[in-house]
């Protein structure tokens, strides 16, 4: 009984104890540590960070594991994560299906990066990439293609995804039927 677990009633004891100190601002000269900080580093130290935000993509959704989002349209999303099941239509920027995630339904999209399941209709714009697990179904348009050895690809497929090729695509590969 003479000992205490320092976590717990000692918080209270010692913050009467101490003088309150304001946490120091960015900018403000020095580090957390009191080392002197160059004000010019924080600047592009901060210009980097909004570079890889951007580069990033501003808006990104998640679709976790074990969480089923149907019948929607996704749209304004630059980025979409599917780790769960996912039908829906969509057009965005960047789309990674995880391994045990799975997207049925309708997109049109810049870069699509698939190491689960992709059934529907897929229009890549800029580069479908295929991961060894990665299996994509149903009627695909692509800019370009990488598929990973072990990567599955079946269905109606075609190169030439952006908007003015895709109409232009489709007649000259049935001329050469």
């Amino acid at each position: 009984m003479a000992t205490q677990s320092p976590f717990f009633g000692k918080r209270d004891r010692d913050a009467d104890s101490l003088p309150s100190r304001p946490a120091p601002l960015m900018g403000s000269g020095t580090n957390l540590s009191g080392t002197p900080v160059n004000p010019s580093n924080l600047s592009a130290q901060a210009a980097n960070a909004a570079a890889s935000t951007a580069k990033e993509g501003g808006s990104k959704l998640t679709v976790g594991p074990n969480i089923k989002l149907k019948g929607v349209e996704i749209t304004d999303c630059d980025t979409l994560v599917v780790e769960g099941l996912v039908e829906a239509t969509m057009d965005s920027r960047v789309m990674q299906i995880a391994e045990q995630g799975a997207f049925k339904g309708s997109a049109e999209i810049d870069i699509a990066e698939i190491r689960g399941l992709f059934e529907g209709n897929l229009t890549v714009r800029e580069k479908l990439v295929i991961h060894s697990t990665g299996k994509v179904t149903g009627k695909i348009r692509y800019g370009k293609i990488v598929v990973e050895e072990g990567g599955q690809l079946s269905g109606e497929i075609s190169f030439g995804a952006s908007a003015g090729s895709s109409s232009s695509a489709k007649p000259a590969l049935q001329a050469a039927a």
